[in-house]
């Protein structure tokens, strides 16, 4: 029974890590950049509209993600950039930016 008890409490442990880190994953995009406020340390980003021209006629609105630990020196609005993003307790956060 302790034996059990053991294995079953190991793969509730897994199973929250596993979810945790899956949480905090980060993803990437492109889209130009629309907003910089450099005081507050936020950056709006409407995304590149991809795929086959008029295929889609609306425009996507901006996001707008905290930045840490990334210097908004270089970045201007109207810059096209390659941007790194992680979600931690609802926040969108930029990890990773940078000009193409």
């Amino acid at each position: 029974m302790k034996i059990a008890k053991i294995v079953l409490a190991s793969c509730a442990a897994l199973t929250l890590i596993g979810s945790a880190s899956w949480a905090q994953q980060a993803t990437t995009g492109t889209g130009q950049v629309t907003i910089v406020d450099r005081i507050s340390a936020t950056v709006a980003i409407r995304p590149v509209q991809t795929g086959t021209v008029g295929a889609n006629t609306g425009a996507a609105a901006a996001t707008e993600f905290k930045v840490k630990g990334v210097p908004l020196d270089d970045v201007h609005a109207g810059d096209i950039v390659k941007y790194s993003v992680t979600e931690a307790d609802g926040a969108k956060t930029i990890t990773k930016i940078e000009k193409q």
